[in-house]
């Protein structure tokens, strides 16, 4: 064994061996070059040894230690490269030289190892230490490793792409919006006129930070002008799909455009409408591109009487003014194509729909809160009416009437919309294909909402299980049989034909569980009416400006309470009142004296220690219990395990809302208060929300926007409009009727 040979294998020993003695020839190899008079002047020592870091990494190489294997050679092998180089004459034969350095870097990634034996002329032997040395290698495990390696290298090179990070409509530059809206979409004059619009990307792996990988060997599909829901648990890569899509790191073909709405946009002071309309820079660039050819074209008249009608100088100025009505042709077929003329009334309808009044669609855009500012990142896609359109949890920063407008807008919406959303009844009425990502694959459900999704896969999950389990019986009972007739000579034969149809039996893999989440609030103990009453509450800011007026509410200990309305109309403001956060102008606020109130708040996120631990930052906020016991109570929420004991800033969204829920409930309280308690969690978080909600034994008052949780739970939807807070003669789904009945008497819905 040579030395290089024993250095590969003790930084790689679990490599197959014909990978080590390939890679220790190739390394021998570029050591002999440096000794040539020919070669040393041309080889590059880095370059070769990249290719065999990559070469030991895909044939299962521990990164880490194969990255010092090709340090340690490098700087070996360069410092007798610098010696050799200093002895030898640069003369000899070139015909005579093993390794042709330009040819192999220009052929570096396309190599196999089978091209890279044919390039050192070694097909038969392996040079190793100046002697010809018969090759040992088998050949037929070298062309599996071959292929193997060329399989892993072609899927590393044309299919793999890790996203770092990426935002569409916020570049971290947000001044440069719109040349990176260009870099995406290009403005296409007709080159992508007959094109189909359809997407199929087939066999790419997706990774996410430092190589971790959230699809392997997936395909994607959409088909234009459908609407898929990408669902699947909080954590498996829903958002960083989506990201990948935007930035075109997956190949979308170039005529289809696409925008992606996954971030509020940044305040300025642009108004709300103008904001809206410069989203769309094809329209902005094109307006521009139309008003400079005029200016141009009535600069050439002018100049053209400066000249005699037949000199060179008209001729030049006609065939530019010719070039630049042909292009202001199309400049004018592409606006009217975008329907440009109708771009701002179609920019304030959709304004309207999400809440922007016509006062407010000429605020400045810094004006408005981050809630209001992601509806204008939505307003500003829909607006753009991309072929694409990708939207990651679209309903987390909305009320129910907007969600109820936009779930109605994209209904009739023409291209392609994929959403990541674990909204049920969201789903239920925008999606006509549903995408379950998991499992490091995509399993589509065509013609299916949610509930057809949910349904079918539970179906095909007991299908599966049963088939799994039946032929783990019939495997069972063969195996029993061939173990006690095997060596018996009347039923050997018989025993011989079980092995054969054992060994034909297709290999199933058991089907996967979804990982079982519970919550758990625990019994108050009970209290005697009133537990908690609003009588003539009345509140504003500003005294002039009342946000509330002559509120009556009372809130038992088997209360459910849904308050809806749109954003603005005083909901948030209404539960810190009841948690005494403020004051009301008028009226009174009465408590019984032993209440203890649970409160979830909308952005809980703001108040926790993110570089604690769960356990840790429990203890800090809620002394007095071992760290046993409060690693017990999370595990009650789904925060089992070690993620107790992770720093917060590295659980997912859905995960810092299940320890905020163990918090709030740590003083056993009597009345839950929840603000937008669905936002971030995934279907199972929601299930068990709400059946714990359901056993809970106190009270609950919950502000939101989930159609789905709010029918599970609640027996009261209470609304606030106008000032005025009054219990609404229905249930969720009645106010939602009552909220298109509105929408489509104005003619919002229709107007786009």
């Amino acid at each position: 064994m040579s030395t290089y040979s024993l250095q590969v294998r003790q930084a790689v020993p679990s490599v197959d061996p014909v990978v080590v003695s390939y890679a220790s020839g190739y390394i021998q190899h570029v050591s002999n070059n440096t000794e040539d008079s020919v070669t040393a002047q041309l080889i590059d020592i880095p370059e070769e040894m990249f290719f065999i870091n990559k070469l030991l990494i895909e044939a299962g190489g521990i990164e880490a230690k194969v990255n010092e294997l090709t340090n340690k050679l490098i700087e070996v092998l360069g410092e007798k490269l610098r010696e050799n180089t200093a002895k030898l004459e640069l003369t000899g034969d070139k015909s005579k030289r093993l390794l042709d350095i330009n040819l192999l870097q220009q052929n570096n990634s396309k190599r196999d190892i089978n091209s890279s034996l044919a390039l050192l002329s070694a097909s038969n032997d392996i040079e190793h230490t100046g002697r010809k040395m018969e090759s040992r290698v088998d050949k037929k495990k070298l062309e599996k490793q071959e292929r193997k390696i060329a399989k892993k290298v072609a899927k590393r090179n044309n299919k793999f792409v890790q996203y770092e990070a990426s935002k569409l409509l916020n570049e971290s530059n947000g001044d440069d919006y719109d040349s990176f809206f260009l870099k995406i979409n290009p403005i296409d004059f007709g080159s992508g006129a007959g094109k189909s619009k359809d997407i199929k990307l087939d066999n790419f792996d997706l990774y996410v930070g430092e190589g971790q990988r959230i699809l392997s060997d997936a395909s994607l599909t959409l088909a234009y002008g459908r609407r898929y829901g990408l669902v699947g648990q909080n954590g498996i890569g829903k958002s960083t799909l989506l990201r990948a899509l935007s930035r075109r790191e997956l190949n979308v073909p170039k005529h289809i455009s696409i925008l992606h709405v996954e971030q509020e946009i940044r305040g300025d002071d642009t108004s709300a409408i103008q904001s809206v309309l410069d989203a769309d820079v094809w329209r902005k660039n094109l307006l521009g591109e139309e008003q400079k050819i005029a200016d141009r074209i009535t600069e050439i008249e002018k100049l053209r009487a400066e000249f005699d009608e037949e000199s060179l100088e008209v001729r030049k100025l006609d065939n530019e003014r010719e070039d630049l009505e042909k292009h202001s042709q199309e400049v004018t077929e592409k606006l009217s194509e975008m329907e440009s003329d109708k771009a701002e009334s179609r920019a304030a309808a959709i304004l309207y729909g999400l809440g922007f009044t016509k006062e407010t669609q000429n605020d400045a855009t810094k004006s408005f809160s981050g809630g209001w500012r992601m509806r204008l990142s939505l307003a500003r896609a829909l607006f753009c009416k991309p072929d694409l359109l990708l939207l990651d949890e679209p309903s987390n920063m909305l009320d129910v009437p907007s969600i109820t407008y936009l779930a109605k807008y994209l209904q009739t919406y023409e291209a392609t919309v994929l959403v990541v959303s674990h909204d049920r009844a969201f789903l239920n009425e925008v999606a006509t294909d549903i995408i379950h990502q998991h499992s490091e694959r995509l399993d589509y459900y065509r013609g299916s909402n949610f509930d057809n999704f949910y349904a079918t896969r539970e179906e095909r999950i007991k299908n599966q299980r049963r088939e799994y389990e039946n032929q783990m019986a019939y495997r069972k009972h063969l195996q029993a049989f061939i173990d006690k007739f095997r060596y018996n000579a009347a039923k050997s034969s018989e025993a011989q034909s079980r092995i054969k149809k054992l060994e034909k039996l297709p290999l199933l893999e058991a089907p996967e569980d979804d990982k079982v989440v519970t919550f758990k609030f625990p019994d108050p103990d009970n209290l005697s009416a009133p537990i908690l009453q609003m009588s003539e509450v009345s509140f504003g800011y500003t005294p002039d400006k009342i946000l509330l007026k002559n509120v009556d509410m009372d809130i038992q200990m088997d209360s459910r309470i849904a308050f809806c309305g749109g954003n603005g109309t005083g909901k948030t403001t209404l539960l810190k009142l009841l948690m005494e956060n403020l004051s009301p102008l008028s009226g009174l606020i009465s408590r019984n004296g032993r209440l203890r109130i649970g409160y979830f708040a909308q952005h809980h996120v703001d108040s926790m220690d993110l570089n604690l631990s769960a356990v840790s930052w429990m203890s800090q906020k809620f002394p007095g219990k071992s760290d046993e016991e409060y690693r017990r109570h999370l595990g009650s929420f789904g925060i089992t395990g070690t993620l107790g004991l992770q720093k917060m800033e590295l659980l997912s969204g859905g995960q810092k809302s299940r320890v905020a829920f163990a918090a709030l409930c740590l003083n056993q309280p009597h009345i839950l208060i929840l603000d937008e308690p669905s936002n971030h969690l995934d279907t199972q978080g929601l299930d068990a929300l709400a059946e714990a909600l359901n056993n809970f034994k106190g009270g609950v008052l919950m502000v939101s926007h989930d159609v789905s949780i709010i029918d599970k739970v609640c027996n009261e939807i209470w609304v606030s409009e106008d000032a005025l807070v009054r219990r609404f003669p229905g249930d969720i789904h009645a106010y939602k009727k009552h909220i298109l009945e509105l929408a489509d008497a104005s003619g919002v819905v229709r107007r786009h």
